[in-house]
């Protein structure tokens, strides 16, 4: 088997004279990507728990791209494409639940829009079990949204509850009998 370096410094990776990729060794982001397309898969339904938790373990064990093809290859995507060894900036986002950003974002901007509490709340709600179906990342952004949101809501109960009270007792309280 022989090797070649890239002609081109754009593709940053090895290619192999054969094309026989099968036997390439995976990176550890080979594998994290492997691993976020069978979480989507799971998440869309088209693998059971027992199936995902299996090609997971197998996907964060596996040593070349023909292990990681092989677990991709009854799902809808294209093969694993090979790492750059280059860093990249990384999207420190990727992988997070989306409704859990949503979540504690409305957690936060409740403290100037009270209405915000209520989507703060069922946000974090969505977000932690979808979290818990599809093992995305999110679980503490989602929680704090909740706490927020409840926090927020207990405030608003509690208070119309003093101004309730306050007022029947300044206003219907029982007539004094002579």
């Amino acid at each position: 088997m022989s090797w070649q370096a890239p002609e081109s410094s754009t593709h940053g990776y090895y290619a192999m004279t054969n094309g026989d990729r099968s036997r390439i060794r995976a990176a550890d982001v080979d594998r994290d990507h492997v691993a976020g397309i069978l979480g989507m898969a799971f998440g869309e339904g088209r693998l059971s728990r027992d199936e995902y938790d299996t090609r997971l373990e197998e996907a964060l064990h596996a040593r070349t791209y023909g292990e990681l093809d092989l677990l991709l290859s009854d799902l809808p995507v294209a093969r694993v494409a090979p790492a750059s060894p280059v860093a990249r900036p990384q999207d420190p986002l990727a992988g997070v639940n989306r409704l859990a950003i949503a979540s504690i974002i409305c957690g936060i901007a409740q403290f100037m829009i009270v209405p915000l509490a209520i989507p703060a709340i069922i946000l974090g709600h969505k977000a932690r079990s979808q979290i818990r179906r599809t093992g995305e990342r999110g679980g503490g952004l989602a929680l704090a949204g909740l706490l927020l949101g409840w926090l927020v809501a207990v405030v608003i109960i509690l208070s119309i509850a003093v101004g309730l009270a306050a007022t029947i007792g300044t206003h219907g309280g029982p007539v004094p009998s002579h």
